[in-house]
């Protein structure tokens, strides 16, 4: 009898679009607050004294274009409004867009497709939200799988409680269109991202209302929140989906699911993985278990992610002394935090410079006494270079094959160096390259190496020299082979902690 039961109550809720009411009947039915005392209070004057409080101590970021889609969580404000906050926070007051989407996936209804509310406004202690019916209306004449469902809104706070947020920040409030996504699925995520694709350009706001790791422990739901939050910086739906499948399949105890809302985080990266002039920057990550009325045990992970336009032309790279002294700060804390604790150091995003926020290719090194004691590096970052940096630093440290692993008795004499990296570059003849300007990159077959500037001038090798070494000891090729190979250089921004022997 259970089994026909459960059976007959999900068909009760797919049979949700014969509800949908028709266009005469949409006339003025505001959606009211359900979740004002509850998630976020329920009197104006507290609201606006919370809201001013969680702004202050949000933790924005600068980018270097206008914000085209924001990921925020929709949980109680108690536990996540310092981090919607400073997702908020990051677009400045004045910005200007025509209309602000709101995009989140159901917590109580199950349907095809999407709801976009069409009836009137929505109503919080803030007042009147202005919903844009005709849009909203345009949206359900031209796609079949896009209605309105009113039970899909009526007990649904994923789009109510990001609401306050937007009438509190924007010194011209857009009008907003709110959409519930009624199912869990790669398909809903696309025709989804195909109805909107037209609306997803500079004109336009994308606030992505979403939680992320559910229920797990507050040390897995660091680790599952940045392995789904990483893939989402490289703005690849496919990235963010295989993480999804990895988490899964790690059977985490407690996890309940390792991003609640991603069929509403992969419509928002479906589209911006056509537009090139996007990139994902994060804001900041906190779980339930960061405030005091949270619950270390059984947690909620908290993600503001932050999609901003960036100039195409704009392709220099370099690094002040802070940003140096602050990646080395980075990788020092990395390496003794999981070395001591066997946990990852937390680093705060919005403390840090554009340049160490942005994609770029790096190599970790350790010497102890003078002597290489681990390298490790990566040419095709798809992450911030301070991400980078903090995982080329456990690398060297545990799984270069060519030395022991590092142990915490060995951390007062090692030294690091960074290397930052610009593009390779392909070269025709040796004569291109410079000794201590130029690092080189070899390939041949599946066989492939690199050597750094700066080891030809510590080894005093010739061009030959330097060829031949990494040809035999780093490529797995014959001394004379990089004749046979593709050949590339790159240029380093080299810099490290003063050495310290033992």
């Amino acid at each position: 009898m259970k089994a026909r039961f459960v059976v007959l109550c999900l068909a009760g809720l797919l049979a949700l679009p014969e509800q949908a009411w028709t266009q005469d009947e949409e006339q003025d039915k505001h959606r009211r607050p359900k979740f004002a005392g509850s998630f976020y209070p329920a009197t104006e004057k507290q609201l606006l004294a919370d809201l001013d409080a969680y702004f202050k101590q949000a933790k924005a970021i600068g980018t270097e274009g206008k914000v085209r889609t924001l990921i925020v969580p929709h949980a109680g404000y108690d536990y996540s409004a310092v981090v919607a906050a400073s997702g908020y926070k990051s677009i400045p007051k004045e910005t200007k867009y025509d209309n602000i989407f709101i995009i989140t996936s159901s917590h109580k209804e199950q349907f095809e497709g999407a709801s976009v509310y069409s009836a009137g406004n929505y109503l919080t202690p803030l007042g009147e939200a202005k919903v844009n019916r005709e849009l909203a209306r345009q949206l359900i004449s031209s796609h079949t799988h896009i209605r309105f469902l009113p039970g899909a809104h009526e007990e649904e706070h994923g789009i109510e409680v990001q609401v306050p947020f937007i009438q509190y920040h924007f010194k011209d409030t857009p009008p907003i269109v709110p959409l519930v996504m009624g199912s869990s699925s790669l398909a809903a995520a696309r025709d989804l991202a195909a109805a909107l694709l037209p609306w997803f350009t500079p004109d336009n706001l994308f606030i992505i209302s979403s939680d992320f790791s559910q229920y797990p422990s507050y040390k897995d739901a660091q680790s599952i929140d940045r392995l789904t939050g990483e893939a989402i910086l490289t703005k690849n739906p496919e990235s963010f989906y295989a993480a999804l499948r990895k988490v899964s399949a790690q059977g985490t105890s407690k996890l309940v699911t390792p991003t609640f809302g991603w069929s509403s985080i992969m419509t928002m990266l479906y589209m911006a993985d056509r537009r090139e002039e996007i990139e994902m920057t994060p804001v900041l990550y906190r779980n339930s278990g960061d405030v005091s009325v949270g619950d270390k045990e059984r947690v909620v992970g908290y993600w503001a992610i932050a999609g901003h336009e960036i100039a195409p032309e704009n392709t220099a790279f370099t690094l002040d002394q802070e940003d140096q002294q602050k990646l080395l700060a980075i990788s020092r804390l990395t390496l003794e935090t999981y070395l001591n604790s066997g946990t990852l150091a937390e680093i705060d995003p919005g403390q840090l410079s554009k340049s160490l926020r942005q994609p770029a290719a790096a190599f970790v090194s350790f010497f102890m006494g003078g002597r290489l004691r681990g390298r490790t590096g990566v040419f095709a970052p798809d992450k911030p270079l301070y991400l980078v940096v903090q995982e080329l630093t456990l690398a060297a440290a545990l799984n270069d094959q060519r030395f022991a692993r590092v142990e915490a008795s060995e951390l007062p004499y090692i030294s690091i160096e960074l290397s930052v990296l610009s593009p390779m570059q392909p070269i025709t003849s040796i004569e291109e390259i410079r000794l201590g300007k130029h690092g080189i990159f070899m390939s041949k077959g599946d066989k492939s190496g690199t050597l750094l500037p700066q080891d030809a001038i510590s080894q005093g090798w010739n061009v030959e020299e330097f060829l031949g070494h990494c040809a035999r000891e780093i490529a797995g090729m014959g001394y004379e082979e990089w004749k046979e190979a593709d050949l590339y250089v790159y240029e380093a921004i080299i810099f490290g902690e003063v050495t310290q022997d033992p």
